[in-house]
C-alpha cells in the first residue's frame, strides 16, 4: 500500500515534541522551567487535522508546563510528558479511542521513536531526523522540526483523505461564528 492509502485511513495523528514540533532547542531558565519555540503553522496544523474531524495527540520524553498551556490551547485531545517508553502511551490511546495502529500517524526524529514509528499506519519524520528514523519511515518531510514539518503532515493527509472542502467550510464557519 502506498502513503496516500495509508494516510487514507488515519483517525488521529500523534507527535512527538522535541526534535518534531520544536527545533530540539531548549533554553534552561534560572526557576527551572525551559523555553522553547513552536511554529504557528504547526499549531494551525492542529487546527486544521480537528476540523478534518482527525484526533490530535502527543507524547513526549520531557515535561514542560508550557506545553500543557500549548496542549490546552490548541485541544490537544492526549498529552503524554514525561515518557521515556511510548508504546504503552500508544496502546493506551488507541484502546481509549478505539482506534487500530493502521488508523494512527505518527512523527517523529530520534530513535526513542523508532517503536512507535514502526507501529502505526503512517509514519514521518522531519528532514531533520536522525538518519535510522528517516531510514525507516514512510514519509520524510521537507520541512525540519519546529518549522512546519507537522504541518506538512497534516497537509498530505487532509489531501489524501479528500477533505480540503470540508476544512475550509468548518475555517469559514469559525471566522462567522466570531464576528
Amino acid at each position: 500500500m502506498g502513503n496516500r492509502g495509508r494516510a487514507g485511513r488515519v483517525r488521529m495523528i500523534l507527535a512527538d515534541v522535541d526534535g518534531t514540533l520544536t527545533d530540539g532547542s531548549v533554553t534552561p531558565l534560572p526557576e527551572g522551567e525551559e523555553l522553547k519555540s513552536y511554529n504557528t503553522k504547526d499549531g494551525l496544523g492542529v487546527m486544521i487535522a480537528q476540523l478534518a474531524g482527525l484526533k490530535v495527540g502527543l507524547i513526549t520524553g520531557k515535561s514542560s508546563k508550557a506545553l500543557e498551556g500549548r496542549a490546552g490551547r490548541l485541544n490537544i485531545d492526549e498529552l503524554y510528558q514525561g515518557v521515556i517508553d511510548k508504546r504503552p502511551a500508544f496502546d493506551e490511546i488507541l484502546s481509549r479511542h478505539g482506534l487500530s495502529a493502521d488508523e494512527v500517524a505518527f512523527i517523529g526524529d530520534d530513535l526513542n521513536d523508532l517503536p512507535l514509528l514502526s507501529a502505526c499506519g503512517l509514519s514521518a519524520a522531519p528532514a531533520d531526523a536522525v538518519d535510522a528514523v528517516r531510514r525507516s519511515v514512510h514519509l520524510v518531510c521537507r520541512r525540519r522540526g519546529g518549522e512546519g514539518a507537522f504541518r506538512e503532515l497534516v497537509d498530505f493527509i487532509i489531501g489524501a483523505q479528500k477533505k480540503w472542502d470540508l476544512v475550509r467550510s468548518r475555517f469559514g464557519e469559525l471566522f462567522e461564528r466570531k464576528i
